[in-house]
């Protein structure tokens, strides 16, 4: 018996569903968002980006349970999100004013860094279709019990748009939970989104009373410590290599806290440059520690999006083996992967990350 005890795919219409809001990404290319004067645009969302890779890259079912306001920009998501395989079927639609007065969608701009000049990300989404959704929008009991669900996801970023999308995440959870659905949560902490809503005390109100029913619980060092409160000794951002020495005495505290979480996840990342980092992750599970490959100066093309591919290969490593030490290095090498191409989603392929995981090389295929 593996780690978790997920659902079949022969029972279910979907190997997983993530909720979560989807923007129209801006990117600046090689320049700076303040400079511009053409953007690349694609989209991109923490929780949907997991559906996402898990779609494209794992070759899964999934879906997207977010909102859009009706116009062409929201139409334009749409597209994106069609192209990348994910079913659109559980978006809700909202009429469009003409202006935005009353709900409108999101945009991000993000421009990569390079070298000592850190990436940026810059958010216009205030007031938007999905930070309007409230408890009793989303048919659940349809979802998961009607079309049946292997793996929910969501996570912080969503949880914070809003005083109503809190309360969104707990009731899909608990109607998850009743139909034996599998629950992951990426804490994905950004200072920006809490910043005028109470911080990190505001953070970590909203964040406990969810973790209370999450089964794997994903994040880096600063969402643990900004959402949960659990700090992390001995660490020392200067660290030209990865200790994980302080990621095992935090996910301890943390696992006696919350019983209930049967995975804990966290990527390990010493940012050199911008554009040159260390890369690894660790996985506690059954009782267990299980540490990816670490991969000293991995270069970086775009960070942004790292952890989402990290939490998609880890979920489709539990879904397809029920392994945790696979599942990590699924995880670690797919969020490697990632950043080696532009915008939030990934471009790899199974092939590569099987490669990878094996000790492949950057050697050319021909």
């Amino acid at each position: 018996m593996g780690v978790l005890t997920i659902k079949s795919k022969q029972e279910c219409m979907y190997d997983c569903i993530s909720l979560g809001e989807v923007m129209l990404r801006f990117d600046p290319g090689n320049g700076r968002i303040r400079s511009a004067r053409q953007f690349q645009v694609w989209e991109g969302g923490g929780e949907y980006n997991v559906s996402r890779g898990l779609t494209k890259c794992f070759g899964l079912k999934t879906a997207v349970v977010t909102s859009f306001a009706k116009n062409d920009i929201g139409e334009l998501v749409e597209d994106f999100i069609m192209q990348g395989g994910v079913d659109t079927r559980f978006i809700k639609w909202v009429d469009f004013d003409g202006v935005g007065r009353t709900v409108r969608n999101g945009f991000n701009f993000t421009e990569r860094g390079f070298g000592i000049r850190g990436a940026k990300g810059v958010s216009d989404r205030g007031n938007t279709a999905a930070s309007q959704l409230k408890k009793g929008d989303v048919d659940w009991e349809y979802i998961f019990g009607k079309c049946g669900v292997r793996w929910f996801h969501t996570g912080g970023i969503f949880a914070a748009l809003s005083e109503t999308t809190p309360g969104v995440v707990i009731e899909a959870i608990q109607v998850a939970k009743k139909y034996g659905v599998i629950v992951s949560y990426d804490l994905n902490y950004r200072p920006s989104l809490w910043k005028s809503i109470g911080g990190k005390a505001k953070a970590q109100e909203v964040n406990r009373e969810i973790a209370k029913y999450v089964d794997v619980m994903i994040g880096n060092e600063e969402d643990f410590t900004a959402c949960l409160g659990f700090e992390i000794e001995g660490t020392d951002e200067k660290l030209t290599k990865l200790d994980v020495s302080g990621y095992r005495s935090m996910i301890e505290t943390a696992v006696k806290a919350y019983p209930n979480f049967k995975v804990i996840a966290t990527t390990l990342r010493t940012v050199k440059s911008a554009t040159v980092n260390s890369w690894s992750a660790i996985c506690w599970a059954d009782g267990k520690f299980h540490e990816a490959t670490q991969r000293e100066d991995l270069e970086i093309f775009d960070r942004v999006g790292g952890g989402d591919s990290f939490a998609s290969g880890l979920a489709y490593g539990f879904m397809r083996f029920n392994d945790a030490q696979l599942a990590v290095e699924y995880g670690a090498a797919h969020g490697a992967l990632a950043m080696t191409t532009p915008g939030d989603t990934s471009m790899a392929t199974l092939a590569e990350v099987e490669k990878l995981v094996k000790g492949g090389g950057a050697r050319v295929d021909r």
